[in-house]
């Protein structure tokens, strides 16, 4: 007869090692989705055009893999070897530079290429009203249920067993006459107490410690406000510039939210909406576009029949979405005319959005992280022609790059008062 120790030891060890092995198949099952989420997810997307070319069928329009390697990590060094397809491809995107990433390894440009392929071959599936597509929403999704679940049934399983190995046990001791002692209860045993003392302090300790760390960021936060306004609509089907209703983000410190007499200088003229693209709300519920302009008119007191403003304004309650902790300091303007950051970059794929949520978590990492590996576009740029010296490293070659650390983008008095 098996004793009952080495069953506990055989079950416990086989547990911990399933945990284990399933856990580093789904890190690394991630890994290139986290790279490229980290990496290139602000400018690109695998099956859309965003800042950047969408990214599928990217092996197939450039075979030679160093040569793909060597444009990933430094794309101005390709151009300058006059290579057609990128020359063309930098052409067709406005000159607009990709950021150079110098530090990821063959192995990390490997995994994000394994994803962008796996993504891309994953076959289209329509758009649901009002949401992401089924797909999206399973690429978005992990596995972090399914392996809670799994974990709960084998824990029950070796429970039972356990069980059953201590009733054999007692009816063999019986058999043969030997004296039985009373088993001890499991929630009298010293043994179960601790293994679940230290399985709910490592968890309570987590789930503590992610909600310390998310405290007062809103991530994906995403209110319903009082007239519906598709950016999908103005930004993406109309191609408005974000700077026409945002002039502000080129100016000052603050983007601003437009005032009516910005959208009245459209929507004099334009009093219905005819768009061929129906709208909905994030629950699904179809929105009439015409109606939410007529809110415009109910807002600014305009009479559509009269052409004329014929009844008293009223400001719009807009709900704010993007909050910065008041000892924070962030210039809009410094991003978007010295720093030529695209506003897709921080506020995610905004020209495909209906109702905006919030892209980023906006956390002081992420802040961080940015400016230690975005590349600072020195040419043609006067706001950088004081740093003389970097502009001669830059043209003797002793430096093939600088980022935003490297001009005090990450010392504390820059963002903090």
């Amino acid at each position: 007869m098996i004793s009952y120790r080495s069953v506990v030891k055989r079950a416990v060890f086989s547990v911990l090692l399933l945990a284990v092995v399933s856990l580093g198949q789904n890190v690394f099952a991630q890994d290139g989705k986290a790279l490229f989420m980290e990496k290139c997810a602000s400018c690109h997307s695998v099956t859309k055009t965003l800042t950047g070319p969408a990214l599928k069928g990217i092996d197939e329009r450039v075979p030679d893999k160093k040569l793909l390697h060597a444009w990933i990590r430094n794309n101005q060094a390709v151009l300058a070897t006059g290579n057609k397809y990128f020359n063309d491809l930098y052409l067709a995107n406005n000159k607009t530079p990709m950021n150079l990433f110098p530090d990821l390894t063959d192995g990390e440009i490997d995994a994000i290429l394994a994803f962008v392929k796996t993504e891309g071959d994953k076959p289209v599936v329509a758009a649901t009203p009002g949401g992401d597509s089924p797909a999206d929403k399973a690429q978005s999704s992990d596995s972090t249920l399914l392996y809670g679940i799994l974990t709960l049934i084998l824990a029950i399983i070796v429970f039972t067993l356990l069980q059953v190995n201590a009733n054999l046990k007692k009816l063999s001791d019986d058999k043969e006459g030997v004296p039985a002692h009373e088993p001890v209860p499991f929630w009298r045993n010293k043994a179960y107490i601790a293994l679940f003392a230290v399985i709910l302090f490592i968890v309570g300790g987590y789930y503590t410690i992610q909600g310390a760390i998310g405290l007062g960021r809103n991530k994906d936060y995403q209110p319903e406000q009082p007239i519906y306004y598709s950016h999908k609509v103005h930004a993406g089907t109309n191609q408005i510039s974000c700077l026409y209703c945002h002039g502000g983000a080129q100016d000052g410190r603050h983007a601003n939210i437009p005032s009516l007499n910005i959208c009245m200088n459209c929507h004099m003229a334009i009093n219905e909406y005819t768009g061929t693209e129906k709208l909905y709300r994030e629950d699904g519920t179809e929105v009439h576009g015409t109606t939410e302009i007529q809110k415009i008119y109910s807002y600014t007191g305009w009479d559509p029949a009269q052409k004329k403003y014929a009844n008293e304004p009223k400001p719009i309650e807009w709900v704010k979405i993007h909050n910065l902790p008041d000892h924070v300091y962030f210039n809009h303007s410094q991003h978007v005319v010295a720093g030529k950051v695209a506003c897709q970059t921080c506020h995610g794929d905004i020209q495909n959005m209906g109702e905006v949520k919030q892209f980023s978590d906006l956390s002081m990492g992420w802040c961080i992280n940015c400016h230690r590996e975005t590349k600072v576009q020195f040419n043609d740029n006067k706001f950088y022609s004081i740093y003389e010296k970097f502009h001669d490293d830059l043209k003797s070659g002793k430096l093939d790059s600088v980022t935003v650390e490297r001009i005090g983008g990450t010392e504390c008095q820059k963002c903090h008062y």
